[in-house]
């Protein structure tokens, strides 16, 4: 892909060398908005939670700004593959579509359990969503890839490659281990870290494979309990700190 005319960081040090002419400057301009659109939509939405600001209305229905970001999304998506603009609209584009991804997962867990949860510890979902979201944008910002120049002269060898970093993926989904699964659709090392590690206590692979008050289940329940007691508290102040705290009387 040739790179776009202009050239909007090129006082950054090799960025014109390892960004620009890399044709990398729209998947950096789509991951930046991501994260300023969310930024600023929490911020706003932790403000109003605060001082008690209404929220929007169409037609006396509330409109939650996931309506905003699909549309946004949608939008932005049907242009570029429709119109295929110039290169430079290509990165007015991007950041659209950015910013409406980042408007859709904010309020990732009202859409998934299609209740207004975004203030409960449900909620805490559309931040995963989001950090995982960050990680993956990070990813094809780097172009990286399953597969080896290598393996790319070989048509079966390619194949047989994707296949077996498919199945290891699914391995390591099935086994609880979903951010590393993410991860290793496009950097293979993090699947095969998740399908080879224990499953998770509650995951399908888990109800398949470890026997009821077997060596792995037990093993698994010890595991997961180590985990929960060591760091679900350090990732709930995380996440806290990036999305606010939610609002359940337990949590509290």
């Amino acid at each position: 892909m040739p790179p776009p005319a202009v050239d909007l960081f090129p006082f950054f040090p090799g960025y014109e060398t390892y960004v620009y002419e890399a044709g990398r400057q729209p998947a950096l301009v789509m991951l930046l908005a991501f994260l300023v659109t969310f930024a600023l939509t929490r911020t706003y939405t932790r403000l109003a939670r605060r001082r008690g600001w209404g929220s929007g209305h169409v037609g006396g229905v509330h409109l939650h700004h996931v309506v905003v970001g699909i549309v946004l999304a949608f939008a932005a998506g049907a242009l570029e593959f429709g119109l295929s603009p110039g290169e430079d609209w290509q990165l007015v584009l991007a950041a659209a579509f950015g910013s409406g991804v980042a408007l859709v997962l904010d309020e990732f867990a009202l859409v998934f359990r299609l209740q207004d949860v975004y203030w409960s510890t449900e909620g805490r979902s559309s931040v995963d969503a989001v950090v995982i979201s960050t990680v993956l944008g990070g990813v094809l910002l780097l172009h990286l890839t399953p597969t080896s120049d290598a393996h790319a002269s070989s048509r079966w060898a390619l194949t047989a490659a994707v296949t077996l970093n498919l199945a290891v993926v699914v391995v390591a989904a099935l086994k609880g281990r979903f951010l590393l699964a993410t991860i290793g659709v496009f950097v293979w090392v993090f699947a095969w870290i998740g399908a080879i590690r224990l499953g998770k206590p509650k995951s399908i692979w888990a109800r398949w494979r470890y026997k009821p008050g077997g060596r792995r289940r037990r093993r698994a329940e010890a595991r997961d309990a180590r985990y929960q007691a060591r760091w679900v508290p350090r990732k709930d102040r995380l996440l806290d700190l990036i999305g606010g705290s939610p609002s359940d009387p337990e949590h509290r």
